[in-house]
């Protein structure tokens, strides 16, 4: 047998990447073409909460992208009360394999990669169900995905004002002042949800409740906003789904059941269902199904995380690292 060699990418080689925001959006963009067109596989999450004192779990995300002749599987840890030791609220490694032998073809580190293909995903949402002239971005939570969709969604809509708000002062007022230097513009940090949500064209929900609490009130919904809910516990009001002309998910597979996630009391009371689903991203990405077809429409998107994204990001940072001489061979076998 040939020696076998994994490439090894750890955080601070996709750091010296410096991905840029348009090399992001389309890494998982053609990720999400591929799954509208049938061209992938997704096995819905699975968690594993080794003890529930410990507030968190691990998800574990697998699937294939035909295009990128690749399959992979992501582990990923979510604690909330990590900051309180200085560490980021989510740690992952991906691994690639060879889809037609199993053989392992690469190592990422996915911290940084779960934040990015997750704003990349918000961003992509927006593009197709937001207004063209969306110009005020609410955004609830500073989870580490948070800098992400903001940033991400900038980068396409270049917004006038940007108001963000999570639950303690120094994580709310810390993460506008980071996003205002790197944007090169005001961002706002606002004291409630109320004050931060009211007005706003896109609304993104990021918030990390102990356990579900309808602090995003309907009736703060501008008409014809998108609203993107995303905890892992819902912050919103079931009252939110009879508002909207559409709602659109990343993969119905993965909504539809499970434990965790926003709309998961939507789902069990019937209020989001293949009846009343208008259509999955990928769908819509691909020029399969419409996405926004007026400004009068009120739409939700909901996205639980595909592992696919992940695949197709952690691919394309393969790539460049190979072109600028980045990351480490690991003797496999």
């Amino acid at each position: 047998m040939k020696p076998i060699y994994i490439d090894y990418l750890n955080a601070l080689d996709i750091e010296a990447l410096d991905m840029t925001d348009g090399e992001i959006i389309a890494a998982v963009e053609a990720g999400l073409v591929a799954q509208g067109k049938g061209q992938t596989v997704i096995e819905p999450r699975v968690h594993l909460e080794p003890d529930p004192t410990f507030h968190g779990h691990f998800n574990v995300l697998r699937g294939y992208v035909a295009p990128l002749d690749t399959a992979g599987v992501k582990i990923v840890g979510d604690y909330v009360d990590n900051y309180l030791h200085g560490l980021p609220s989510e740690f992952g490694i991906l691994n690639l394999f060879d889809p037609r032998t199993g053989t392992p073809r690469a190592i990422l580190d996915a911290t940084v990669i779960t934040d990015m293909r997750t704003g990349a995903v918000t961003a992509i949402g927006a593009k197709h169900l937001a207004r063209k002239n969306s110009k005020v971005l609410a955004h609830i939570g500073a989870r580490g995905t948070a800098y992400w969709n903001v940033r991400l969604l900038d980068h396409l809509f270049d917004f006038d004002e940007i108001r963000v708000h999570s639950r303690r002062p120094e994580s709310r007022d810390g993460f506008a002042a980071k996003l205002s230097a790197d944007l090169g513009k005001k961002v706002t940090a606002v004291v409630d949800w109320e004050s931060c949500v009211k007005g706003a064209d896109i609304v993104v929900e990021a918030s990390r409740l102990p356990e579900p609490q309808p602090l995003l009130k309907t009736e703060w919904i501008k008409p014809g906003a998108l609203v993107v809910p995303y905890g892992t516990m819902s912050a919103v009001e079931l009252s939110l789904t009879d508002i909207m002309q559409k709602m659109v998910v990343d993969d119905w597979g993965q909504c539809k059941g499970g434990k965790f996630g926003s709309l998961r009391a939507h789902v069990e009371t019937g209020r989001l269902s293949e009846t009343t689903l208008h259509a999955e991203l990928g769908q819509i990405a691909a020029g399969l199904r419409p996405g926004r077809q007026s400004d009068d429409e009120t739409i939700l998107f909901w996205h639980r995380g595909l592992s696919l994204s992940d695949i197709a990001l952690g691919k394309a940072m393969l790539a460049k690292a190979g072109e600028k001489g980045i990351g480490q061979r690991l003797r496999f076998a």
